[in-house]
């Protein structure tokens, strides 16, 4: 029995199709969608979302948060914006990273909200960073 995967961002649904098992970034750790699981729902953390079919991994995405809706049949993921891994850039994750890091030295010590704000958007962009980094070709 296939598991049905839907990736959507505010941008566009990128995925929509049948899998083997799709293994998410889950705040708590990486947690596997398969056919016949119990219902979960969770938040994700920025980090990859890896595709199956059999022992093979055919996509990657990367998506910065959002949730993630498992059940028996279904993996629907609303990311807050997801991109396939090879449409990635090192150099422009760097930026990011550069930039983020110039506005965190900015914020006042009392903006709490600006603080967790950044805070999560530093995490992701360093998991992007990551990422890239280590499914780049050699």
């Amino acid at each position: 029995m296939p598991l049905r995967i839907e990736i959507v961002s505010p941008e566009k649904r990128l995925v929509e199709r049948d899998v083997d098992m799709a293994v998410v970034p889950g705040m708590e750790g990486d947690i596997a969608a398969m056919p016949d699981r119990a219902p979960l729902m969770l938040q994700l953390r920025g980090g990859v979302v890896a595709l199956y079919q059999g022992d093979k991994i055919v996509d990657r995405y990367f998506v910065t948060g959002g949730f993630a809706d498992m059940g028996a049949d279904h993996c629907t993921i609303l990311a807050d914006s997801a991109q396939l891994m090879s449409e990635l850039s090192v150099d422009e994750a760097k930026a990011r990273l550069r930039d983020l890091e110039s506005r965190w030295a900015e914020i006042g010590p009392n903006d709490v909200d600006m603080h967790d704000q950044i805070s999560r958007e530093l995490q992701s962009v360093r998991a992007e960073l990551e990422a890239v980094q280590d499914h780049s070709p050699a």
